[in-house]
């Protein structure tokens, strides 16, 4: 049997020379107690040592991804003789077993057996490998376990991206500590100088004027310039300090409120100073993010993703409403209108447009801002053409909804052709055939006539109907003794309905007169009738 070993040094096939000891697996470790023993059992038969430290980390990862290498297939075949072809092969890996049964037509031996033959030459490898010291194989080990680290991540060192994690949080925390601090300073101080408060509104600058001057005598002696910046406001305070209503504090008291106070100019200062780091690690791991929504948000993109990878997995959808989770469950709970943005509502480009656009120009950006994610993460160079493009892009379509237009598929502009470029106003009058009209339009009389001929149909149909009905009780009037003969009856009782229906079926626009003409002469006929009579 022979044993393929890797090592960081190279391959090595070793030849197992007491197989009897592999039938006792259990106690096969015994055997590799001591170098002795371990020589005993194996014997290195061939060695084949790498170049260079990109040669052992590319034949580690061929071996990891279990694919045979070219320069293991050229070792196997120059150290395995003809004869030595119907012996067993031990591998460590079934699946790179498989390839070289099928490449080299080896007879592969995985298992129990091969593995404990594989942990017992790994115990005593350095005696077994004649002319390569321990420490040397260790720093050969720890050399490629560092470059196949660097190989498999990729490291770069402007690509980390839990530097931007942790400092959009520390920024965040860092905001609230400022105006936590500033807001009992003012509550402190203000108890000796209180008009103080309405003339500043700025704390860094009030907690400056409170670590520099200290009590409010020493406001009128005072240079404030420089802080304050407006010489109005700096004769404000001056004046205010004079004929101020607030007790008096000791030196104690003084003493504490100006350690706050100094401490609320220093963690404002350590602000400032993390936000340009900020803004640097945005501008060198995600540039195009940066163009479309700006450092904070993207920085809390990322964070709430938990690196920029991740971001780059979530589709235009899910990063639209990202960091609003708590009201999308709650309106697809309660069955109500889901939310249209969430971090991505604090970008510019959506501050910028009217609070009926917000909603369109957030699912534009959000689209846009997802291909510039997929850029950052996965291209290897660091251009910002396409975050400046998809910018341009989204504030061309701000513009066309502030403007009112649409744009068509063949390039013009959809709306009503007046000059204001707007819609048509709906004219009620002209929809309902009032008023004055462009022109007369014979189309219009054909509806009519179609109207009329379709009721005359209904109508003689309904008479045919009725007149059916009545001769089947034309034999219980005659019985009814009505003096009057069946025909006669029946003439009678057609006529009565029929002018109910043609009254009826008169049109809007058919005249008094007309109707007088059609009625005159089924008079006549009543009155010859009567005189028959």
């Amino acid at each position: 049997m022979l044993l393929l070993f890797e090592t960081p040094a190279g391959y090595a096939l070793f030849k197992v020379l007491k197989e009897s000891k592999l039938q006792d697996v259990e106690n096969l470790w015994k055997e590799f107690e001591d170098p002795e023993k371990a020589s005993s059992i194996v014997k290195l038969k061939a060695f084949r040592p790498f170049d260079g430290t990109a040669e052992a980390v590319a034949a580690a990862s061929d071996i990891i991804e279990s694919n045979l290498g070219k320069e293991l297939k050229k070792f196997l075949k120059k150290s395995i003789k003809d004869k030595e072809m119907s012996e067993q092969l031990a591998v460590a890996d079934h699946k790179l077993g498989g390839l070289i049964k099928d490449k080299l037509g080896l007879n592969i031996a995985t298992g129990e057996i091969a593995s404990e033959l594989f942990r017992g030459v790994r115990t005593q490898l350095d005696s077994l490998l004649t002319g390569l010291s321990d420490s040397n194989l260790k720093q050969m080990q720890l050399g490629l376990s560092h470059s196949l680290s660097r190989y498999k991540l990729k490291f770069s060192a402007d690509k980390v991206d839990t530097m931007i994690v942790q400092a959009i949080g520390l920024l965040d925390e860092l905001d609230k500590e400022i105006n936590t601090y500033a807001m009992r300073v003012r509550e402190w101080y203000g108890w000796h100088f209180p008009e103080l408060v309405k003339i500043v509104n700025d704390n860094v600058q009030y907690a400056k004027l409170v670590v520099r001057v200290g009590m409010r005598t020493g406001f009128k002696n005072q240079d404030l310039s420089d802080i304050l910046g407006d010489d109005a406001v700096e004769q404000s305070v001056k004046e205010s300090a004079e004929i101020s209503m607030g007790q008096e504090i000791s030196e104690n008291d003084l003493a504490s409120i100006r350690s706050l106070a100094q401490e609320v100019v220093d963690l404002a200062a350590y602000r400032i100073n993390l936000f340009e780091y900020l803004k640097n690690r945005m501008h060198a791991i995600a540039p195009n993010l940066t163009i479309m929504v700006g450092e904070l948000v993207g920085a809390r993109l990322i964070a709430h993703a938990g690196s920029l990878l991740n971001l780059a997995k979530h589709p235009a959808s899910t990063i639209q409403i990202l960091g609003a989770e708590k009201a999308l469950f709650r309106a697809l709970k309660t069955k109500h209108d889901t939310p249209k943005y969430g971090l991505i509502y604090h970008a510019s480009l959506i501050g910028q447009a009217q609070p009926k656009h917000k909603g369109k120009i957030s699912r534009v950006l959000a689209a846009k801002t997802a291909l510039a994610i997929r850029v950052d993460a996965m291209g290897d160079e660091t251009d910002t053409s396409m975050g400046e493009e998809a910018r341009s892009k989204v504030e061309f379509r701000l513009r066309q909804l502030e403007g009112g237009h649409k744009t068509s598929l063949t390039g013009g502009m959809r709306g009503s052709s007046s000059g204001n470029g707007g819609p048509a106003k709906y004219d009620k009058k002209a929809a309902l055939g009032e008023g004055e009209g462009d022109g007369y339009n014979e189309a219009s009389d054909m509806v009519g006539v179609t109207t009329e001929v379709g009721s005359a149909e209904k109508k003689k149909k309904k008479k045919e109907k009725e007149k059916r009905k009545r001769e089947s009780e034309g034999a219980g009037a005659e019985e009814g003794g009505m003096g009057a003969s069946n025909g006669q009856a029946l003439e009678i009782e057609e006529e009565t309905p029929s002018k109910k229906k043609k009254k009826k079926s008169k049109t809007e626009a058919s005249t008094g007169a007309e109707e007088e003409e059609e009625e005159s002469p089924k008079k006549k006929k009543k009155k010859d009738k009567k005189k028959e009579k």
